[in-house]
């Protein structure tokens, strides 16, 4: 079966977990930025979570089946169709082979998740199917016209899974490990501020706007190996949060480092979206 791309307007990418434990050899992890999300998306067609899956920013994908198979869309909240009737957000639903899925617009959130039963089957590269964005290890990025190799199912869809508390929160972080370069109250201060997503964040940070940091020295900080959910600060004192695509290292101080289970937040997060950050 493939999985035909009529429509690709943003940043579509394959994604599975990621190239977990080749940072040593300068390998960024990659995979879905929304984990909870994209193994939602598998569950509810059958799939394991390891399965591939796309990752469409801000929705408007149009995609068509050369065979029937069960599809689910999870993530960002957009309208859903099949060959333009409604179809449901969260839950899996029957496409028919030569039949038109279409994905409208995010309305709230930035990134929406598609699995497709037995999912998609392109080529792995360093034992994941993971597009990643900052070296472009992967599959390449989904386009207009692409023909999508798709796997044999190997379970039955589920009628329902649990829904996940809604986003929104503090982001919780335990202290990092650089404090000592940041002045004594930085992460009190981190904690007490509310920041602003800028626009040029994207799947290799998430970029903050607001009351700077202070550093306590001068000079450069060694390159030093980075860890995902890292909160880098900048000279500029301006935190930066790294997700799934970072470079394996770094060379500026880390404050804290955002505890895995609010990761998924930091997909969702707009430009203009206020961020708090939570000691642990």
């Amino acid at each position: 079966m493939r999985l035909r791309v009529l429509a690709a307007p943003g940043l579509v990418t394959v994604q599975d977990r990621g190239r977990v434990g080749l940072a040593h050899l300068g390998v960024p992890r990659a995979g879905a930025l929304d984990l909870p999300a994209a193994a939602l998306a598998n569950r509810l067609v059958g799939n394991s979570e390891d399965d591939a899956v796309l990752e469409v920013a801000l929705g408007g994908l149009t995609v068509a089946s050369t065979d029937g198979r069960w599809v689910a869309v999870t993530g960002a909240d957009c309208a859903v169709t099949v060959d333009g009737q409604s179809a449901a957000h969260g839950r899996a639903e029957w496409l028919p082979a030569g039949a038109e899925l279409t994905l409208g617009p995010a309305r709230t959130g930035v990134r929406c998740y598609v699995a497709v039963a037995g999912g998609i089957a392109s080529e792995p590269v360093l034992g994941s199917r993971s597009t990643d964005t900052l070296a472009w290890v992967g599959p390449p990025r989904v386009v207009d016209g692409e023909e999508l190799p798709v796997g044999e199912p190997s379970g039955r869809p589920v009628a329902h899974d649990t829904p996940r508390p809604p986003a929104g929160g503090p982001l919780r972080v335990d202290p990092g490990p650089r404090a000592d370069w940041l002045a004594p109250d930085a992460l009190d201060r981190l904690c007490r501020t509310a920041y602003t997503v800028t626009t040029d964040s994207n799947r290799i940070g998430l970029r903050l706007d607001g009351p700077a940091i202070a550093w306590a020295r001068d000079g450069e900080l060694a390159s030093e190996g980075m860890v995902l959910g890292a909160v880098q600060v900048p000279p500029d004192g301006k935190p930066v949060v790294f997700l799934a695509d970072h470079p394996p290292t770094g060379g500026y101080p880390v404050l804290a480092v955002v505890q895995a289970e609010d990761l998924w937040q930091c997909a969702q997060l707009r430009p203009g979206d206020e961020v708090r950050f939570r000691a642990s």
